[in-house]
Order: C-alpha cells, then structure tokens, then sequence
C-alpha cells in the first residue's frame, strides 16, 4: 500500500479538490458518503488516497487549509459533505488578503501546528507513506503564503517523503490581482527550495483548451478544474490501479529531474473531445499522442517549440499496447518541433494503465477508451517566469504595494532574494538548452 496525502490549500486549492474527490469517487466506484456501491470496489487499490473507517466507510486522506471560511463552508455543505473527516478541514477566521506576508508570517502562522497536527495524524495511519500532493495557486495570499509555510513545515520533517505541488501560475493576460507578480516571485523561491516536482497550470491556457476543445463559450472555474484533475488522476492511477508497465511517484522525480532546480513541469492531456465527436473519431495511439506534443493542448501558457525537452513522461490509459506505445514515441522523436536537448539521448519514460479515464458525471470531456497524459521538463517553461519577473521588475522598481508585506513582518531584502533566485533559475534554463561544447581535439573516451 502506498498513500498520498493531499493537501488542498487557499480557495484554488479547496475547489480543484473538490473537483478531484469528486473524480476519485467516481473513479473507485464510492458514492457521495464515502460508501461503497459495490463489493468489487474494495481493492487495495483503494488505500492509496482512502483511509477505512470500522464502519467500511472510505474518508480521504485529503486536509483543506484556509484562512477564510466561506470556501470550506461550501464543502462543508456541498454534495461531498459527509466525505470528508471533520478535523481534516480547517480554516481561519480572516483571509490573507491577497497578501503573501499574512498567509507566511502573521495570519498564517496561527493555523499551521493545528494543520501540523492533523497531518501527522493521518500520516500516522499510513503504512508506507510515498509523498504529499499540495494543490494551491501562487498569485493568491493563502496559496502562496501558507502553502509555502506548509512545505518548509513539511521538508524539516518529512525530508525523504515526496512532494508533488499543483500549482496555478499566473496567466500573461488574466489577472486576478495586482499583486500576483509579488506573491509568485515570494512562492516560486520557496517552490525552489522545498518542492521535489511542481507541474505548472494556468488559467488561461486552459480556458483556451475548453474553448477551443470542448466548444464551451464561457467556461467557469469547476470546468477548467474538471480538466485539470483528470491529469492529477492519470499520474497517480498506476499506484491504484492494475497495468503493463506501472509508474510510482518517485519515478516521475527520478526520470523528469535532471538537476535539482529543474523542476517545474508543463503538463498535456489528450483527447480532450466533447461526446458527439468522441462518437465519429477513431483515436488511436498514435493520434493521441502527437495531440498530446500540440501546442494548444499545454496547460501553461508557453510553446514547447521555443524550447527543447529534456525528459518527457508519457502515462497512457485504457486500451494500449505496449508495441503502439513504441510506434507512437519513435514517430514524436522525429518531428522537427519536438526538440530534445543533446545531452538526453533516450528522452522518453512510458506507462500504461489498464482503467480507461472516467469524466465526472456531467461533465463536457467524453469517455473516451484511450488516453494519454503528458508531463514534460522543457526549456519553455522559463517564458513563464520571464513574464512574471518582467511584472515584477516594474512594480518593485517603485517599490508599489511593498508597504503592506513589511506592515506584516517582512523585510524588503527577502523581495530581491527571491528575484535574484529566479533570475538564476532562468539562466539555469537557458545554459541546460545550450548545446553542450566539446573540448577541441578531445576524443569522447570509453568508459
């Protein structure tokens, strides 16, 4: 058996949980009360994100963390209500205001030992622990403050354990607030630092793929999360479910990180379809995985094209064969616009599932009987922190804003810390991109 924990915080964390539970119910056949519809349901499988009660109820080893209650309120009264384990959901009394300062240093740091506490808890219950799944954004207060004060928490004390973040990027055009650039830049070091494997998202990508994709002409927040968890299922169905070649937690962190700060991922989901074309299209193996190297299908507003890959993971699900797999990699290999960096000659780490992917009832994706997700180290993923750099550079250079972090306990030198940081981080990125040089009249030597 091994267990994820999952730790969903600040409001885009609480509502992709509740849109991943919703998934994972549906998924393991269990209905709404943590009850299973049916003997065939209790597999080992299960354990890996439910814990058993005496009574054979299943509750989730999911914690919600959030400054504010009116999120966790909705939970609490939703259709999942009598899922989830009280004390596993916490909230406070005041927001964090969008402030990365309130959520790290004063407000924050009132509600982390009671999460501290749970935690533990539910780790205690586990039998072989393999890592945590933070879901939060980065542009918000409670997101970026507390989840980065949970991860700090989390690394002194659960150093060898995994942590897998799901975070939400600011988008290039889609503000939510004026002060994202300052919160992402705070978060983004600290995602340097404490976080094993970050898959990037962000908003406007991925209402672009629902418009695109799934014709919805005004798409809200519970479907671009509906999307969104169904790459969060397909990375962790090899551990709950049967297949040809099977991929553990630690095997993303082993094949996708070249270099300890190389970490963050952009990540692809293919076919992405309504029902009525699911019904006249014959997606193969093949179809879907070029779909999958398409521009339009990342959910992170970069190109893959501008730059090179340096490890791809590719995690299949329903009715594939292991030879198709093979034609599909070789034939992505020889595109010109999929580009691998010199020093990575194999590039490609596949795994195939058995269970078919499972769209949440009411939901526009169709059911389709093959699909594939994809999770890429690529060079592009810096023109990502370009632009939030490029925001946070004009902002800091007035100084606008600063005053309400260092009113909440923060100095002015942890702003430029942070910048200088990820100022490494980029040329990190472009020196893995280079080519490498070789020494004149220097044979390569066999070892």
């Amino acid at each position: 058996m091994r267990e994820i924990i999952s730790l969903h915080v600040g409001q885009a964390g609480v509502q992709l949980g509740n849109s991943c539970w919703e998934l994972f119910l549906g998924e393991h056949d269990i209905g709404n009360d943590g009850v299973p519809r049916s003997e065939a349901t209790k597999s080992d499988s299960i354990g890996t994100f439910f814990g058993e009660t005496a009574s054979g109820k299943y509750v989730p080893r999911a914690i919600y963390l959030d400054l504010e209650p009116s999120c966790i309120e909705q939970t609490k009264q939703g259709e999942l209500k009598d899922l989830y384990h009280p004390s596993q959901l916490i909230n406070g009394k005041e927001d964090a205001a969008n402030n990365f300062a309130r959520g790290h240093y004063t407000v924050g740091k009132e509600i982390i030992d009671k999460a501290m506490d749970t935690i533990r808890k539910v780790a205690d219950g586990c039998t072989s622990l393999q890592g945590f799944a933070l879901f939060s954004s980065v542009g918000g207060g409670t997101g970026s403050g507390l989840g980065t004060l949970l991860l700090e928490q989390l690394s002194s004390e659960y150093g060898k354990k995994s942590k897998l973040c799901f975070s939400v990027f600011p988008s290039p055009k889609l503000a939510t607030s004026v002060v994202e650039p300052y919160n992402s830049v705070l978060t983004s070091h600290a995602l340097l630092e404490f976080a094993e494997v970050v898959n990037v998202f962000d908003n406007e990508a991925v209402y672009d793929i629902c418009k695109a994709s799934l014709e919805l002409g005004r798409p809200n927040y519970t479907n671009l999360n509906r999307l969104l968890c169904q790459v969060i299922s397909s990375m962790t169905a090899s551990l709950r479910f049967d297949g040809q070649l099977n991929v553990d937690i630690n095997e993303f962190q082993t094949n996708l990180v070249p270099y300890p700060r190389i970490h963050f991922m952009l990540t692809s989901f293919s076919p992405i379809i309504t029902a009525e074309k699911a019904m006249r299209e014959r997606q193969s193996v093949q179809d879907i995985t070029s779909a999958a190297f398409e521009p339009g299908t990342m959910m992170a507003k970069c190109d893959p094209r501008h730059g090179k890959y340096m490890a791809t993971c590719l995690l299949y699900r329903g009715d594939v064969v292991p030879k198709d797999v093979n034609m599909a990699v070789q034939t992505a290999k020889s595109k010109r616009t999929v580009q691998f960096v010199d020093w990575c000659p194999t590039g490609f780490k596949c795994g195939i599932n058995s269970q078919p992917m499972h769209p949440v009832p009411g939901s526009e994706i169709a059911k389709v009987e093959r699909s594939v997700c994809m999770i890429a180290n690529n060079t592009a993923i810096s023109e990502v922190f370009n632009r939030i750099n490029h925001k946070f550079d004009i902002m800091y250079s007035k100084r606008a804003f600063v005053h309400w972090y260092v009113g909440e306990g923060m100095e002015e030198g942890e702003f430029s810390e942070a910048r200088e940081d990820l100022a490494c981080l980029e040329k990190d990125y472009e020196e893995v991109g280079a080519e490498s040089v070789h020494a004149p009249g220097v044979e390569d030597e066999e070892f």
